[in-house]
């Protein structure tokens, strides 16, 4: 199975994106020449999950040291521009991860920082396969190797990471090995990535799905009609908890209680082993418009206020298992980030 969709693609002067704010609907492209351009596309989530970011954010420097090299800026601007990228969202590891990797280019030029973000690209595009395949054989070495009913929230696929995906792409191998029975696809409120994004990833590569309310989930799985559920994550902790959309407490809550296993499929990156549990965790509050208007029209009381976060953390003892592209570990069990590396 061919993955098409290129997220973000280095043009030797900028990052063209693909616009993820315009699917289903129309396929757009921004290209980011400038960091002014670059934080905007991500605080809108023209770009967006952890592995995205974190490529995203390794090409937003080499496009500030070239904006800087253009406009004459001296070092101190240049750093703030830096920073701006690093800082645009706060919740996902990657971003900065992805800004501290290339810094030791900075001095060699615009070219140099470039080369090692693509360098990172295509290892998250080789992850994001190792990742499938892990998780697809501990998955149907769990359950059996049968055809499986899957639920997924949020999107995790090809349009979150370089290539492939992360989440999505353990559906997409076990779809490639027949076993696919159908896949839930929660429509991840309020900005629908799930019904917008992973659907149409789904729907492209012809594996079957349905998208539902993220309310109904849980009722969905206690009633014994998913098998598995697998999502990505934002951050880790060196415990096992988990960062994710926000709603993935209720799918590990339901999936606990149904003895459904919950799959974290996430690029080692995205361990945080410097914070010792979730609490720890930064979590990104949205503007409030995203929950009190739809298409520009106001849904709620004039008056009356949001609160917006847009994730959750999910206690490592709901997790079951915790794929990355080094192989599985099965967290609630014991098996912890921290205790691998510790």
């Amino acid at each position: 199975m061919t993955n098409d969709v290129r997220t973000l693609e280095w043009t030797g002067d900028g990052l063209r994106l693909l616009d993820q704010t315009a699917l289903p609907g129309r396929v757009e492209y921004v290209v980011a020449r400038d960091v002014g351009t670059l934080v905007d596309a991500i605080r809108r989530l023209a770009v967006r999950g952890a592995p995205a970011l974190g490529v995203a954010g390794a090409f937003g420097v080499a496009i500030a040291v070239r904006e800087a090299a253009l406009e004459g800026w001296d070092d101190d601007l240049r750093d703030a521009a830096i920073a701006a990228v690093r800082e645009a969202r706060p919740t996902a590891v990657n971003l900065a991860a992805g800004v501290d990797r290339v810094l030791p280019f900075v001095a060699k030029g615009a070219d140099a920082v470039a080369a090692e973000a693509q360098a990172m690209l295509e290892e998250d595009v080789r992850g994001n396969r190792a990742i499938g395949a892990f998780g697809a054989d501990w998955i149907l070495g769990r359950l059996g190797d049968r055809p499986l009913r899957v639920l997924t929230h949020c999107n995790a696929g090809a349009l979150a990471t370089a290539g492939w995906g992360t989440a999505l792409g353990v559906v997409r191998e076990l779809h490639g090995r027949g076993r696919v029975e159908l896949v839930y696809a929660d429509e991840t409120r309020p900005l629908l990535q799930g019904a917008r994004l992973t659907a149409w990833e789904l729907d492209r590569a012809a594996i079957p799905c349905a998208v539902q309310a993220d309310a109904a989930a849980p009722s969905t799985i206690l009633r014994g009609l998913v098998d598995v559920a697998v999502i990505g994550a934002d951050r880790i902790a060196a415990n096992g908890d988990t960062a994710n959309k926000i709603g993935s407490v209720g799918v590990a809550l339901a999936c606990r209680a149904a003895g459904v296993p919950l799959v974290v499929a996430a690029p080692w990156s995205t361990v945080d082993l410097a914070l010792p549990d979730g609490d720890g965790i930064p979590i990104e509050e949205r503007p409030a418009g995203e929950v009190l208007s739809w298409g520009g029209a106001r849904t709620a009381p004039a008056g009356v206020g949001a609160y917006n976060p847009a994730f959750d953390v999910t206690p490592a003892r709901l997790v079951t298992a915790l794929v990355t592209e080094t192989g599985v570990l099965e967290v609630s069990a014991g098996s912890t980030p921290g205790r691998l590396r510790g």
